[in-house]
């Protein structure tokens, strides 16, 4: 039962990684990447679509992405939810694809993504830390119905932390990764 509680912890932990690598993927960093995309979806005969299941998304260059949709008829609409956007990109639209030319980020848009990133890390590692009190608050639970000994919620409490210390400095890992980043020119 107290392995089980451990597991769940850090199964818990583990998608706030997945979550916040996922998110900061998305963020723009003036290379071109087509997970920027993920977070626009497209009205699709009445139907919200997301861009990446209407087209075959690629980056050829480093600071060009390429939409080429499999229904010609809905370029339009993709072009039109990349402008109404926050991706402050303007696309391009020939006919037959739509090519997104990501410009340089300014100095200042740097600092503002990385204060944004670091401000998120918080919040996830706040996250990690509430997984810990919930697990921790179980462990007591079960110690004062008698299902385990006081050295048994001890050591798992003990080892829940070691989980959450980690987690904690994969969290910091992957918000510093991001930065860097976003900080090189």
């Amino acid at each position: 039962m107290i392995k089980e509680v451990i597991k769940n912890s850090e199964e818990k932990m583990k998608k706030v990684i997945e979550v916040t690598k996922r998110e900061f993927m998305s963020i723009r960093t003036g290379k071109a990447s087509p997970a920027i995309l993920d977070k626009i979806v497209v009205d699709y005969y009445g139907t919200p679509t997301a861009i990446n299941q209407l087209a075959n998304v690629s980056a050829p260059e480093s600071r060009l992405i390429v939409i080429q949709p499999w229904d010609k008829g809905v370029l339009a609409e993709i072009e039109r939810a990349i402008m109404k956007s926050d991706l402050g990109i303007n696309p391009t639209n020939d006919g037959s694809v739509i090519r997104l030319a990501i410009p340089p980020l300014t100095e200042e848009r740097r600092k503002e993504l990385a204060k944004g990133i670091k401000k998120d890390g918080e919040e996830k590692k706040v996250a990690v830390r509430n997984i810990r009190r919930d697990a921790n608050e179980h462990l007591k639970k079960m110690e004062k119905d008698g299902e385990i000994s006081t050295d048994e919620n001890k050591k798992a409490q003990d080892d829940i932390q070691k989980l959450t210390d980690k987690y904690v400095k994969e969290v910091e890992q992957v918000v510093v990764n991001k930065e860097k980043e976003i900080m090189e020119v």
